[in-house]
């Protein structure tokens, strides 16, 4: 194999992981956003998890997490609005990003 060769399968290699990784990170924080919502419902224990599930088959209906979004905005009226759902987003992006790659 030459240089150039190896170089391309590294690299596609590492593009593989970075895609791998954003997808468990994406996967993470709609599970963390969805406990988030279920606390604000009043959901505990598994009422919470099955919530957190259901949140995280909503990133499944459309590229980006508007679907997300949308659908919390649609549970959590009168609760918290749109930009508060996307700021805790954020938050919790980091946060699920930092816990997969303590992960490792």
């Amino acid at each position: 194999m030459s240089t150039f060769e190896e170089r391309e399968k590294a690299f596609e290699t590492k593009f593989a992981h970075d895609e791998e990784m954003a997808f468990r990170a994406e996967a993470r924080c709609n599970k963390l956003l969805g406990l988030w919502a279920a606390e604000l419902l009043g959901k505990s224990g598994t009422e919470a998890e099955a919530y957190a599930r259901e949140v995280i088959k909503a990133d499944f209906e459309e590229a980006g997490h508007e679907d997300v979004v949308r659908k919390l905005a649609a549970d959590l009226v009168g609760k918290v609005d749109t930009a508060a759902i996307r700021t805790k987003r954020a938050e919790l992006l980091i946060e699920a990003k930092g816990q997969i790659l303590l992960e490792g």
